[in-house]
């Protein structure tokens, strides 16, 4: 980045109003036209201004673009300058009111998301809770999910098919970051109404699929799949990408069926597998580059749920063996 750039770039009152924007949680383009009463195409200009100087990014879901300021660690350049432009804000009585009123419209966004998440928990409720009932309460398996965890460390998070953003939000306060990923948009949009109360530094939301993981190698500290891994059609793929994305010594938790005749979850459910047996698992792990832990089993339900834990193989295991 060069900060004589990044100057010009905050040298107007539009986009220092988005920075304090996307400071504070991804927005849509849209939205931040929106907020500030403005054509989208201007906004749009000012958002790639920003971008351009290593301020904000864009991530496109779909036909929506997403914006956010570049997370850092709060000493980073961009911390810094959201840092400054909060100090500017109590210093100039102008700029306060501006910020107040933005605000005052992204609130009524963050209503809106979560009366439409909410519009979609109730056109799916039923179908949700029939496979509910088959199985143990989700209560119990995150708290099986955590126990197998233990201690040690969550790092950075990567929560594949993150649904609700259930998963996140249950690991927000363990985890160092999280990218909360999903393949579905109306779900992303449901997760982001659920974890819009976090810093938008500590989630981040990708639409993507978990047979090509837009992310570099060694990226992740920990891997979650929760109720997921049965609608892969090749589940062996996708936990060779996962492998992909984790770095040496990391971990890799799954929560599951255990292998079931419930065939037609199928049709009503889009499963594409039906469970898994422990050794098709382990098997599985093991070809991707894990090495798998004993699973736990949460039988309370007709449909067993297993969690399976394994730690992806560094370059001094791969030789042992």
């Amino acid at each position: 980045m060069r900060t004589d750039t990044a100057f010009r770039a905050l040298a107007d009152l539009t986009r220092l109003r988005i920075m304090r924007l996307v400071a504070a949680m991804d927005l849509a383009v849209g939205e931040i036209a929106q907020v500030l009463g403005q054509s989208q195409p201007r906004v749009s200009r000012h958002i790639a201004i920003l971008c351009d100087a290593g301020l904000a990014e864009r991530r496109r879901e779909g036909s929506w673009i997403f914006v956010r300021a570049l997370p850092g660690d709060g000493d980073d350049f961009v911390g810094a300058v959201c840092q400054l432009l909060s100090v500017v804000e109590d210093a100039d009585p102008e700029f306060a009111v501006l910020c107040e009123s933005d605000r005052r419209k992204l609130a009524a966004i963050r209503a809106a998301r979560e009366n439409q998440a909410q519009e979609y928990f109730a056109r799916h409720a039923d179908d949700w809770d029939e496979l509910r009932r088959l199985h143990s309460s989700d209560e119990a398996i995150e708290a099986a999910i955590t126990r197998a965890l233990g201690d040690v460390p969550v790092g950075k998070l990567l929560d594949i098919g993150t649904g609700t953003g259930r998963m996140a939000e249950l690991f927000a306060r363990r985890a160092d970051h999280i990218v909360a990923l999903d393949k579905s948009l109306a779900m992303l949009r449901v997760a982001r109404a659920k974890l819009q109360h976090l810093p938008a530094e500590k989630v981040e939301l990708v639409q993507g699929d978990f047979a090509a993981l837009p992310f570099a190698a060694a990226s992740f500290d920990t891997v979650l799949f929760h109720q997921v891994l049965h609608f892969a059609q090749s589940p062996g793929a996708a936990l060779v990408e996962a492998a992909r994305v984790t770095k040496p010594g990391g971990r890799i938790a799954i929560a599951d069926f255990a292998a079931h005749q419930r065939e037609e979850l199928r049709d009503r459910h889009a499963h594409a597998r039906l469970g898994f047996e422990d050794t098709q698992m382990e098997k599985l792990l093991t070809e991707a580059g894990f090495d798998p832990a004993a699973p736990v089993a949460l039988d309370d339900g007709e449909l067993v749920v297993k969690i399976w834990i394994a730690r992806r193989a560094g370059q001094q295991d791969r030789k042992a063996s």
